[in-house]
């Protein structure tokens, strides 16, 4: 799977220590996420699709438009 987070990350002038530390998990294993070696878990897409204010849908290559869906009003 091709995931954004790299690109992302990188076209944010981030670090993966300021990433990992963001989603609180290790860099060592975020960095496993962007290198493709460990599948990244739907809870934390969902927290780097709302970091990057993108779609989850971006995030896994699904969708070519980084703008993310319309929230729903309550």
């Amino acid at each position: 799977m091709n995931l954004r987070i790299r690109d992302l990350r990188e076209d944010s002038d981030l670090t993966q220590k300021a990433v990992a530390a963001a989603l609180r998990c290790d860099q060592s294993l975020y960095s496993k996420y962007e290198r493709g070696e460990r599948p990244l878990p739907l809870e934390l897409a969902d927290q780097l699709a709302d970091y990057y204010h993108t779609s989850v849908d971006y995030l896994l290559g699904r969708k070519e438009v980084k703008t993310p869906y319309p929230q729903k009003k309550p």
